[in-house]
């Protein structure tokens, strides 16, 4: 039987309703302006210039367009945004570029706005083929190279996916053996599955390629390192010892012409090796200033973390772009009769309609917040503000703790998006389905999300093995103790039995037990640690247990530490919403959005209620009463605020290009409603069929 918040404080009472009738909300209100101007954070200037391109119709989408012509559509695009100045920031001032990594990532994700393929091309070109030579390379490759890169002349793949090896980069088959006598390397793909896959610019409009392959010299793998490969002539052709294939039409990014890459016994220039980790001399001797394969490998690819990032980005924009057009339709479409009243009802003011929609803005709301703190830890690291190994690591876990949320929940929202507006949400026009399809992919490039979450979890544990590496005898003893008394006092109920006796059966009195933040903190920092130590405690013996051994203890333990990863990335999207809050002055505004917090805070906890059910950590009564409260309380509250929220998000009708965002649905509305009233005023409205009397 379900609960009602009924006692709760008269402070807290409901506001007003609020219908499309155009009225002022009752309760607080919201700044949009500044609201938007927090959104847009540190890069807000280059959020806009990046905006105000994209209100052009050059850059634009077209649907209906032919593979074939929609590819050629987005290669103009880029050479716009190069004739734009849009694309250079990242590369040195030397190249005039600007040197400035977390702008250009801004401005980067933005560009989903326009088409995905052109964002993800573009992606390919400057943030894959372009960074890699930026940051594996060294001088000599930056005047050589880049400045054919940054301008397009020289359009670039990126090869390091195989055919064979997706996630597991350290085992790719293509191999660059170095040929002392010619002071060449040699790049082979001995076999079908090290062929290179899924490449942008591989099919058709690559020139060159940075590619990555197994280092050989004098007998010894030296390991994955990056090289300069040409693999196309100025006419297109492809050069000696090089073929490929067209991957053909996809599941969305039709803008982009992926394709596959094999090479046989292809002869590079030794110093086409880009060497800032790994050096070869003419003799063929290995030196690199990291002495660890391992160590080196993971330096390597960390310098690319900024795809990462972007893409947590972007699926952020597409959530804002998705909601601001579902929202805008559920305030104006209406459905069925409410009682007497003929009036229909506004979708929006349905509670369920506000369940599918209302937690998925807070969850997009704190999405937007942790990015920020994401790309400004990016920046710190890239500019060399904050560039120890420490800031590195750091950036590479939450880059793999975000993005797998933010793309995962991307295509979520897309699809309750899509699903709310009906029909009209399934038409090409109003965009849901393209960009769904479009995103889809953004869950499994630039890192597997299960294998990302997995690396996640392994820093958490080593985090937590060197906490108790660095705790003397007493610490250790103390921790043990505490982890067996709660334990004890969670599986013997008597946490459940306090909280009842505290609740004394109300449902308001529960729900402000846990209502404030440290709460809300407490039970999502409290599931994070209690799950790292549980898992901590089974693997203890891994290091003492042979190689397949502990891979198998591993694989016992792999979904529980993705879930714990899951519940890390959710509990610093809370922290960084929560952060964001005390930088709000505006007293409304600031109100508003604790409640939107709360909404994601309590959501969150309610998806994981088994758990904190099963491990003691709520009474059944407290849990009830969290569902009451989002129910009762928050989405009512936050029903009449819901289009202000959307706004702040700051899209031009540019942006959004949806026919039902432009306020058709209200006129067609308007014209429905003043039809049936002149037919009533006239008394020209014909009479209802009488329903047949109950004998």
């Amino acid at each position: 039987m379900r609960t009602r918040v009924l006692d709760e404080p008269a402070a807290e009472a409901l506001p007003a309703a609020h219908h499309d009738d155009g009225e002022a909300a009752a309760g607080p209100s919201i700044d949009t302006a500044l609201l938007g101007e927090h959104l847009l954070g540190r890069w807000g200037e280059v959020r806009r210039h990046s905006r105000e391109l994209l209100r052009e119709e050059r850059y634009h989408r077209i649907d209906g367009l032919g593979m074939a012509e929609h590819r050629e559509r987005v290669l103009g695009q880029l050479r716009q945004l190069v004739a734009d100045g849009a694309v250079h920031r990242a590369f040195p001032r030397a190249l005039g570029g600007e040197e400035a990594h977390g702008a250009n990532i801004a401005s980067f994700e933005e560009l989903v706005l326009g088409d995905a393929s052109l964002q993800i091309k573009a992606g390919v070109q400057w943030g894959l083929f372009g960074a890699a030579i930026l940051h594996l390379g060294t001088e000599r490759h930056h005047e050589a190279y880049l400045p054919g890169a940054m301008d397009l002349r020289v359009p670039g793949a990126f090869a390091m996916t195989e055919t064979g090896h997706g996630s597991d980069v350290a085992s790719i088959g293509t191999t660059a053996t170095y040929d002392e006598a010619a002071e060449e390397f040699v790049i082979h793909t001995p076999f079908r599955g090290a062929w290179k896959d899924y490449l942008g610019n591989a099919a058709k409009d690559g020139r060159a390629a940075v590619l990555f392959a197994k280092l050989i010299t004098k007998g010894v793998d030296h390991g994955v390192h990056a090289f300069y490969v040409p693999i196309r002539d100025e006419a297109g052709a492809f050069l000696p010892g090089i073929g490929g294939e067209d991957d053909g039409l996809k599941g969305g990014l039709n803008g982009i012409d992926n394709g596959r890459l094999h090479f046989d016994r292809v002869r590079i220039p030794r110093t086409d090796l880009l060497d800032r980790y790994g050096q070869v001399a003419a003799d063929g001797t290995y030196t690199s200033p990291i002495a660890s394969p391992g160590r080196r490998f993971f330096t390597m690819l960390g310098t690319l973390v900024q795809g990462r990032v972007s893409l947590d980005g972007s699926s952020t924009v597409a959530a804002k772009l998705a909601l601001t057009i579902a929202i805008r339709y559920a305030a104006e479409r209406r459905q069925f009769t409410a009682g007497a009243d003929d009036a229909e009802v506004v979708l929006l003011d349905y509670q369920r309609h506000q369940r599918r929609l209302l937690p998925r803005l807070a969850q997009t709301y704190a999405m937007s917040f942790a990015h920020e703190r994401l790309l400004e830890k990016f920046d710190g690291v890239f500019s060399g503000a904050h560039d120890t190994d420490e800031d590195r690591q750091d950036l590479e876990t939450l880059a793999a703790a975000l993005k797998p949320l933010s793309t995962w929940a991307g295509l979520d929202i897309l699809q309750e998006c899509r699903e709310a507006c009906g029909g009209a949400g399934f038409l090409a026009e109003n965009r849901f389905t393209q960009l769904r399809a479009d995103l889809d992919i953004y869950a499994t490039f630039e890192g597997d999300n299960n294998v990302l979450l997995q690396l996640v979890a392994k820093r958490l544990l080593g985090d937590f093995a060197q906490r108790m590496r660095s705790a003397d005898a007493g610490d250790i003893a103390q921790f043990v103790a505490g982890q067996v008394g709660e334990a004890a006092l969670n599986r013997s109920g008597l946490r459940q039995l306090a909280q009842r006796v505290a609740d004394f059966g109300s449902t308001a009195r529960s729900v402000g037990f846990v209502r404030d933040a440290d709460s809300q903190r407490q039970l999502l920092t409290d599931r994070v640690h209690t799950m790292v130590g549980e898992i901590a405690n089974r693997m203890r013996n891994a290091s003492k247990l042979d190689a397949d051994a502990a891979a198998e203890l591993f694989n016992q333990n792999q979904n529980e530490l993705i879930e714990t990863a899951i519940a890390h990335a959710e509990l610093l999207q809370w922290e960084a919403f929560t952060e964001a809050l005390e930088t709000i002055e505006h007293d409304g505004t600031r109100q508003v959005l604790t409640w939107l917090r709360d909404l994601f805070g309590f959501t969150t906890i309610e998806r994981h209620l088994a758990w904190y059910l099963l491990n003691g950590r709520l009474s059944a009564f407290r849990a009830h009463a969290i569902t009451d409260y989002i129910d009762d309380r928050l989405l009512p509250r936050l029903r009449p605020q819901a289009l202000d929220l959307v706004e702040a998000f700051g899209f031009a009708p540019e942006h959004l290009r949806a026919e039902i965002a432009t306020g058709a649905e209200r006129a067609r509305q308007d014209e429905a409603r003043a039809h049936y009233t002149e037919l009533r005023e006239a008394g020209a409205l014909p009479t209802p069929e009488p329903s047949p009397k109950r004998r």
